[in-house]
């Protein structure tokens, strides 16, 4: 008698329940990376937004601008909580001098004349007052914090130099992916990366806010930008 072995495989049943298993997995990882994007843009835009309402929340209460105030060594004496000096002065001419990306130093932040001297010590009179959260003495008091996505958030006088120049104190953040800066701008600006109060230079990393201004954003997903705000 002949034996007559039947195929084995799969039916197209099968077949559909697998697709639709594989559709849904796929769907639920778009959907998740979409919530992660989401949340970096409204972190970065909180960061901004943030550090603008404290820069104006310490002039109003101080009488000065955080970084340049003068009075920052008597108002915050020596103590254990800030040092043998005191919180750091600023010049009091009205303008954060330094860079936003300046280094900072194991010891107390340079002279406010000086290269980066304000830059970091605007970290450190927010802190001291209450307005950033984090330490009041050592380097971290007088460092930047970090964003969303891996870069720093500092602030300085002026920015892209070039065509199109940024005037009067910025807040910078660097390191911003393509997808994340044009819909940061769209929130806070006109969505131009080369007008308006915020503008932008794609260029990853944390470089110096210098250069002209990007005609316009270009989402490629392996780009990033430099975005500079007015306060």
């Amino acid at each position: 008698m002949k034996m007559h072995k039947r195929q084995s495989g799969f039916t197209l049943v099968e077949i559909a329940i697998v697709l639709v298993i594989i559709g849904l997995l796929l769907g639920g990882i778009l959907k998740g990376q979409e919530m992660i994007t989401q949340a970096r843009i409204k972190n970065v835009v909180n960061d901004l937004n943030g550090i603008t309402a404290a820069y104006f929340s310490y002039q109003d209460r101080y009488k000065a601008i955080p970084g340049d105030d003068l009075a920052a060594p008597t108002r915050w004496a020596a103590a254990a909580s800030f040092g043998a000096g005191g919180v750091a002065a600023g010049n009091g001419d009205g303008a954060l001098q330094g860079a936003y990306n300046t280094a900072p130093t194991a010891t107390t932040p340079a002279a406010p004349t000086t290269a980066g001297g304000e830059a970091l010590i605007f970290w450190w009179q927010l802190r001291a007052a209450g307005f950033v959260p984090g330490p009041t003495l050592g380097q971290g008091a007088w460092s930047q914090p970090n964003n969303a996505v891996g870069g720093i958030v500092g602030v300085q006088n002026g920015a892209f130099t070039a065509l199109g120049a940024m005037t009067g104190n910025v807040i910078c953040t660097s390191n911003i992916p393509d997808k994340i800066a044009g819909a940061v701008d769209s929130q806070l600006d006109d969505q131009k990366s080369n007008a308006g109060s915020v503008r932008s230079v794609q260029v990853g990393g944390n470089p110096a806010a210098t250069g002209t201004a990007a005609t316009a954003y270009t989402e490629t997903g392996d780009q990033q930008y430099l975005m500079c705000k007015s306060i």
